[in-house]
């Protein structure tokens, strides 16, 4: 047999890489981004994503799943595994003042994985951790002295770089951890202007540069149950931790006069060393698995974010995170040689969870459902994974903004045997 040729396969990662660097610019549309980090992304990608996002009980042979590190020295001894993917979000978002719609189309993530040895197992990648996009403005009446407008806008991602292992000490537990490296920029404006041209103009500006390790530790446990039959136990760990932040304030009080612009200076912070303590997190997930049949995941995830210290202070609008996320994914047959439909692998999944937000003593919620499909190429390993996901975000009680969105994403996970000697004749 000839050598295969794997210059396609470097071009296409080298590509993604590439569009991985574009991606640390997410556009994000959303008044919730507007406070702590912005909003947070889930840890579930690829083909969970139409499983409500649990993964973290799941090992498959052909696919990636980076949210539990254990899960790397699942994947063939023979494979060098990419994924990646884009999704778009239309959202309509409502309140009592009125609506607004926002479309949203970003690359989501990248990662590779690859085999050492039948027992060791590596993976790395790059996904978001946080975005923030918003513009909110109000006017307000004010005797004497007429209307005020109050203006808030922000932007930015911070992205999550990943480097991970996992062993495999003795048949049927493995362990391992991800190196992340968390980094990005924030931004956010502040303004306070009248009708009035005699009075002044206040401006606020404030940025954050983030950089910094954290590490995640994960466990699964396989428990055979028939020969094709496996239930296996998940489990992920994040300490506390201190994440560097360079932080920057600049805040100025204008008038206008006939000869320009007069200008004070209210608060001034250079941009100087300091620290976002990070919440300690812990997740747990069950998955039983049929293989190339059935696969049913539950995952339970919960991060402490009321412990979180933002510069040297606690945030009174954040407190503790919490998700519950199942789902399901069915092959018809798998091998089937007369029907390409039978082959294709239907998922669906559910998943509600409470936000690290309170605002206005609500802690804001958020439920979906979702649908997809893995469609697999021809005479290949490779994967095409569509997923739809319809939620809602948020309430309209207590003058609060609801979303109602709906989200398409597709992920391609890629596969090719790097580690193999081909002969020939």
């Amino acid at each position: 047999m000839l050598k295969r040729n794997n210059a396609l396969s470097v071009v296409m990662v080298l590509i993604i890489c590439g569009f991985s660097g574009y991606a640390q610019n997410n556009n994000t549309t959303s008044p919730f981004s507007r406070y702590g980090l912005g909003n947070l992304h889930h840890y579930g990608y690829g083909r969970t994503a139409a499983m409500g996002g649990a993964s973290l009980g799941s090992r498959h042979t052909v696919q990636i799943n980076s949210a539990n590190p254990a899960s790397y020295n699942a994947n063939d001894s023979l494979s060098f595994i990419f994924d990646f993917g884009i999704d778009g979000t239309l959202s309509n978002y409502k309140s009592n003042a009125g609506t607004m719609k926002a479309n949203d189309v970003n690359f989501r993530y990248f990662s590779l994985s690859w085999p050492v040895t039948r027992w060791f197992g590596a993976g790395m990648g790059i996904q978001p951790f946080s975005d923030m996009g918003y513009e909110v403005a109000y006017s307000e009446a004010l005797p004497g002295v007429g209307n005020a407008f109050h203006s808030y806008s922000g932007e930015g991602t911070t992205s999550k770089a990943f480097f991970g292992a996992s062993v495999s000490p003795f048949k049927g537990l493995s362990v391992g951890a991800n190196l992340n490296y968390i980094f990005g920029r924030l931004n956010q404006n502040t303004g306070i202007g009248f009708d009035n041209s005699n009075l002044f103009y206040i401006s606020r500006i404030e940025g954050t540069r983030l950089r910094d390790f954290t590490l995640t530790y994960g466990l699964q446990y396989d428990l055979k149950l028939k020969r094709d039959e496996f239930l296996t136990f998940g489990l992920t760990f994040e300490n506390q931790s201190n994440l560097t932040a360079l932080h920057h304030v600049f805040a100025i009080k204008a008038i206008s006069v006939s000869t320009g612009t007069l200008s004070d200076t209210l608060e001034y912070i250079p941009e100087g060393k300091d620290f976002i303590k990070l919440p300690s997190t812990f997740g747990v997930g069950l998955s039983y698995n049929k293989i190339n049949k059935l696969e049913i995941n539950a995952d339970y995830y919960y991060a402490g974010w009321s412990k979180a210290v933002f510069f040297g202070k606690k945030d009174e609008l954040i407190t503790n995170q919490s998700r519950i996320s199942a789902g399901f994914e069915y092959v018809p047959e798998a091998f089937s040689i007369r029907s390409y439909l039978k082959r294709i692998k239907y998922r669906a999944g559910i998943h509600q969870e409470y936000s690290y937000l309170k605002l206005n003593n609500n802690q804001i919620k958020e439920f979906g459902i979702s649908f997809g499909a893995g469609i697999p190429f021809p005479k290949s390993k490779s994967t095409a994974n569509f997923a739809i996901e319809f939620g809602k975000k948020g309430t309209t009680k207590d003058n609060l903004v609801r979303n109602n969105y709906t989200k398409l994403s597709l992920y391609l996970n890629l596969y090719d045997y790097w580690f193999v000697k081909r002969k020939f004749d």
